[in-house]
């Protein structure tokens, strides 16, 4: 991967893609389960984090999107380097904590893993949801400049609880796009990068949306891929996908690490980032600068 962009610029952008993912994550976990109609109905358009929901959230807090990312990365800064069996390890100590809220597919595949020390479950045609893809953003970081390693480890990290195709296709495709965010690509070169996947998997394609934001991976991303190509700013991409309801925490974490790579830390809003715990914005910005400082990207910057 050719870097466009000065070493403290691409630092700028990584560590909005992590910043970016909780914010997602916190706007859009109080209205998910939650219809359009509803959302519009309850809020308008819901532009804050407000805390509340199904969950009864404190105004910023996150959920199992960030906490599952935060996961990966504190394994892989430990280990200084990839081990999936600590990745999994820290699945578990994070399932033992009784978190405020994880999938019924993530706890099956952990449970798997802390019972048999399984670390990849076996194919179900019923695991193409969205708990491998929204916790992949570590992954894009660690393995920026070598493609056959993104491919590698974003497979290996979902597959500890989801083993489908198209969850596999969601996590590689997502790395890339946020990688070449990274760098400072345009977003028609992302438009161009995204269509092989579109050949390949079709039914990823979101042109023309059909308005669907549910735990199934394809209406994820084509949620995503919809409110970031129309988004002019990280808030317009973030509000409009949040609002779109559904399964609004993973769509908002997702949009919001692919928005925050492409639009860098200083898009986010600083309304909204005052409303991040203290503590979890430290090691947020911590792990992620340790992340790219262990990439094949950064170990070349940094000489």
């Amino acid at each position: 991967m050719q870097a466009t962009l000065q070493y403290e610029e691409v630092r700028d952008r990584v560590r909005g893609a992590f910043l970016g993912l909780a914010i997602g994550d916190a706007l859009g976990a109080p209205v998910e389960f939650m219809t359009s109609g509803e959302i519009k109905a309850r809020h308008g358009i819901l532009k804050e984090l407000v805390g509340g929901g199904w969950l009864r959230l404190k105004p910023g807090q996150v959920t199992d999107d960030t906490d599952m990312a935060l996961c990966i990365a504190r394994a892989v800064v430990s280990c200084q380097g990839w081990e999936l069996s600590a990745i999994a390890q820290q699945f578990s100590v994070w399932l033992r904590s009784k978190p405020v809220d994880v999938g019924d597919t993530c706890r099956r595949g952990i449970r798997d893993f802390m019972l048999k020390g399984q670390l990849e479950t076996p194919f179900n045609a019923w695991d193409a949801g969205n708990g491998a893809v929204m916790r992949l953003l570590p992954v894009a970081i660690l393995t920026m400049g070598d493609d056959s390693l993104l491919q590698q480890y974003a497979v290996a990290q979902a597959r500890i609880t989801h083993n489908h195709p198209l969850s596999d296709a969601a996590c590689v495709w997502l790395g890339r796009l946020v990688q070449h965010s990274f760098t400072g690509s345009s977003k028609s070169r992302l438009r161009r990068e995204l269509e092989t996947l579109l050949v390949e998997h079709p039914q990823f394609k979101f042109d023309p949306y059909h308005g669907l934001a549910t735990g199934y991976v394809v209406d994820t991303m084509q949620t995503v891929f919809h409110y970031f190509f129309r988004g002019k700013d990280f808030e317009s991409c973030l509000v409009g996908t949040v609002n779109q309801g559904g399964d609004a925490d993973t769509t908002g974490a997702i949009i919001g690490a692919l928005a925050g790579a492409y639009y860098g830390e200083e898009g986010i809003p600083h309304r909204w980032l005052k409303k991040l715990d203290r503590h979890l914005m430290n090691e947020i910005t911590r792990l992620a600068e340790e992340l790219l400082k262990l990439s094949p990207y950064g170990r070349e910057m940094r000489g």
